[in-house]
């Protein structure tokens, strides 16, 4: 595999090196690049000169087909560094050189835990490409600052976030969120509320993982995305302070603080933010059934946000012996949240209009999250023998208090409606991990288990005003106490080789799933069935035993391009609110209601990528198939229920169909046609059809859709930087639903200043404020046509200052860093 890679540099390297022949005194620096294990020489690796005493100053070159180098420099003193991808680097440093020096064999040792590794060559905080996954370094994305991971990841092709933060891969909102690897009380236990509060610049990278290998969980049918997120590795103390305000008032304090020494290594995260994000909705309901009053309800919302959130997160890695260390962390989150809003209600008959209410709803929510964590490495030898271990608790409770009041405006003022609702959710995880890495020549072999252990209770509380004795009541019929569980057990193997120009990553993982509910709630269990409006199980006990085989190909083509081809079966299993069959009040006539009949769903996908890359260009695409069988589609249905004031109550509802078929198409761009400007393009085509039935009505579609971004970035004079990014996604449909097209932009401009060890950021996200969604629902009894808006344009100002941290340090690595960090983290 790392006979496929001209590493970072070359664009500049050329430039420099002209430069330096125009110097009569030069002198040549030669030698030879094996491999230390086979004496076999190295073709293409990276040799870099860098002045010891001006570090900006770099010149270097590549080895040729016999390994060799020749490099003309000045007499000086230098920095040496040889990189090459699967290999360690070399490093020698203040070296002084008077003379032509001839270096003789330099030995390069593998790193096998990169054996799956190919990079693209570019600018390496962008894009790379392996056997399993593409890797985007965001570092240098500027329209980010300021902003969230979810910004972040809104940036990342192949990934779609609408407008209320769910995320999308290729299209698919199946799809699993890890941090560091694993699940996370970070990413909010598998909820992405969370990623909207953690600040964007506490990213290394994210790992697009369209065909994961079977060291990851087989969770998530799309695939999975893995937030790797900053570990200063740099010697002594070093951090940043970044801070930002914005319009509508937003603001958020982040710390990085970090103390290495040869033993041990301190890092510590800090952060605080104040946001206040107003959005809105429209609804424009008609019924055509006999059962409603009105016949058109119009509901206008206008939403309030008010939010404020801390983090941190400390540890320390010990350094046992050279080759192992423990590594301990602790994660707290809290949040103290209140949303207002205000819902407008218009109801006519025959056109005319009826009644006008105002609802409002303030919800006030307090939460904390806490995770502890541990890990033991070992790195057995210098080849890649490897063992790692990992256990993992993570606790988060949070506590609602949500009062519902609605008020006739019109021809009154009455009292409609006042309710309090009390919810509390707990939720508990456990993981334990261990990984064992075995190199045997060119190949590696790996096996591991993983447990994850989760338990989550709801206890939900409806207090209503009896208006006739002015005393709040218990609706026993809803407050209840939901538990559920989900244990997962699972072994894997997978086996990888490099057969000249082939390489293959082969593996199988055994999964064993245990999904328990179970509802406390004081109502019988035939009223229950009523309430709910579905005969099922409420205490149930499912299990699940099932093989995920993955296949990950590689064939080389040229030394600048190649084909890849991808197999994996996932799995996605419902989520707690899924099954939850109480209905939930955010709306009196709208609501949504978990199904605890759902079963998981099982995919199989296929994967054809193409990698080809230009002296200033480089492409990659891929063509996908996906087939998923029993997968979870969202319904809208009329409960047979209306309100006091004669309102048809319609809920929302996840069911299994039967099948799902997905095939598509992306591609993405690199290209920089001057060294001030690059362009960063990508565009993603699907089709999908399903098919499936539910209480008689046929819910099976085919349809279409397409999403694209295009970023151009520019360097200018006095160490400015101007960056645009805009997003489009293509009209969707449902069996139900048509959903317009949505197009944003964002611009973004920074400076350096204080000798580069500040950064002055101002960017604008969402310029056009046409970030919303729009979509039209129609049924046998009633259409919606509705409009959203999560959150108005915003803008950030923000500054950064880093001591003893040269920026985008952390995005000037060699390939060894990357590859101890990506196995540290996977599993």
């Amino acid at each position: 595999m790392h006979r496929i890679v001209i590493p970072l540099l070359l664009l500049t390297l050329s430039t420099i090196k002209g430069q330096v022949r125009q110097n009569e005194q030069n002198i040549t620096i030669s030698g030879k690049v094996i491999d230390a294990e086979s004496g076999q020489p190295l073709e293409y690796a990276t040799f870099v000169l860098q002045d010891a005493d001006n570090p900006d100053k770099v010149t270097g070159g590549i080895t040729d087909t016999s390994g060799e180098f020749s490099i003309e420099t000045a007499p000086g003193k230098y920095n040496i560094r040889v990189e090459f991808l699967s290999f360690k680097t070399y490093s020698l440093n203040g070296q002084n050189y008077t003379s032509s020096t001839n270096l003789g064999p330099i030995r390069l040792e593998a790193d096998v835990a990169q054996l799956e590794a190919v990079e693209v060559v570019g600018e390496r905080t962008t894009v790379e490409v392996r056997l399993d996954k593409k890797i985007y370094n965001i570092g240098k994305d500027i329209t980010t600052s300021g902003g969230n991971v979810s910004d972040a990841l809104n940036n990342i092709p192949s990934v779609s976030v609408d407008v209320e933060g769910a995320i999308s891969l290729r299209g698919n909102d199946n799809v699993r969120i890890l941090i560091n690897g694993k699940p996370s009380a970070l990413a909010g236990f598998g909820s992405t509320d969370i990623l909207q509060q953690l600040p964007a610049d506490a990213i290394e990278k994210v790992e697009v993982i369209t065909s994961p290998s079977a060291r990851y969980d087989a969770e998530g049918t799309a695939g999975i995305l893995n937030i790797v997120l900053k570990k200063e590795k740099t010697l002594g103390i070093n951090g940043s302070v970044n801070t930002t305000v914005g319009v509508p008032f937003n603001a958020r304090v982040t710390t990085n603080f970090n103390i290495r020494t040869e033993k041990f290594n301190i890092f510590n995260t800090l952060g605080y933010f104040h946001r206040e994000s107003p959005g809105s909705g429209l609804n424009d309901n008609r019924y055509f059934s006999d059962a409603s009053d009105f016949d058109r309800i119009i509901e206008d919302r206008d939403i309030t946000r008010n939010d404020d959130g801390f983090n941190i997160n400390i540890g320390m890695e010990y350094f046992l012996t050279d080759k192992s260390s423990v590594t301990g962390s602790f994660f707290y989150r809290w949040s103290d949240e209140n949303d207002v809003t205000e819902n407008d209600n218009q109801r006519f008959t025959d056109g005319d209009l009826n009644s006008r209410t105002l609802r409002t709803e303030d919800q006030a929510q307090k939460e904390n999250s806490r995770q502890f964590s541990l890990n033991y490495t070992n790195n057995i030898n210098d080849e890649g023998h490897k063992l790692t271990a990992d256990l993992q608790y993570s606790y988060d409770n949070e506590d609602g208090l949500t009062g519902i009041q609605e008020n006739n405006t019109i021809p009154n003022n009455d009292l409609l409606a006042l309710e309090n609702i009390y919810d509390n959710q707990k939720q508990d995880d456990f993981l334990a991990q261990i990984d064992y890495v075995l190199p045997m020549g060119d190949a590696q072999f790996e096996a591991g288990y993983r447990g994850n252990f989760e338990k989550e209770v709801n206890d939900y509380q409806l207090d209503t005003l009896n208006q006739n004795t002015g005393q709040f009541e218990t609706n026993y019929d809803l407050t209840n106490v939901f538990t559920y569980r989900e244990n997962v057990n699972a072994l894997y193997t997978q086996y990888g080789n490099k057969y000249g120009k082939f390489s293959v990553l082969l593996g199988l993982r055994l999964e064993n799933t245990q999904m328990k509910g179970n509802v406390d709630a004081n109502i019988d269990s035939e009223a229950l069935q009523e309430i709910i409006g579905q005969d099922v199980d409420l205490n149930f006990d499912k299990n699940y035993l099932g093989l995920f085989p993955t296949v990950n190909l590689i064939f080389e083509l040229s030394k600048t391009q190649n084909i890849s081809v991808g197999y994996n079966r996932r799995i996605n299993r419902p989520r707690g609110w899924f099954i939850n069959p109480f209905p939930s009040r955010s709306s009196r006539t709208n609501v949504f209601q978990g199904n605890p009949d759902l079963d998981p769903a099982y995919a199989n996908a296929y994967d054809i990528g193409y990698m080809k890359r230009w002296k200033k260009l480089t492409l990659t695409s891929s063509i996908y198939y996906q087939k998923e069988t029993r997968s979870f589609e969202f319904i809208r249905e009329e409960t047979g229920q209306v309100t006091s004031d004669g309102i048809q109550i319609i809920r929302s509802l996840p069911i299994n169909l039967s099948t799902n078929e997905r095939i598509g198409a992306e591609a993405g761009v690199i290209y920089s046609p001057a060294k001030w400007w690059r362009l960063n393009s990508s565009f993603n085509f699907f089709t999908f059809t399903s098919d499936g039935e539910f209480n008689g009505v046929e819910y099976g579609t085919t349809n279409s859709s397409w999403f694209a971004r295009l970023s151009s970035k520019f360097t200018l004079p006095a160490k400015i930087e101007l960056q645009a990014n805009s997003f489009y996604m293509g009209p969707r449909q449902t069996a139900q639903s048509d959903t317009k097209g949505m197009f944003s932009m964002n611009l973004a401009m920074s400076k350096d200043v204080f000798k580069d060890k500040a950064t002055v950021s101002l960017n604008v996200s969402d310029v056009f404020n046409s970030r919303k969604r729009r979509s039209f629902t129609e049924t046998p009894t009633f259409t919606s046509d509705s409009e959203f808006q999560w959150r108005k344009r915003q803008i950030n100002l923000s500054f950064i200052y880093r001591f003893n941290q040269p920026k985008e340090k952390n995005n000037r690595r060699g390939p060894q860093e990357d590859g101890e960090e990506e196995r540290q983290f996977e599993g």
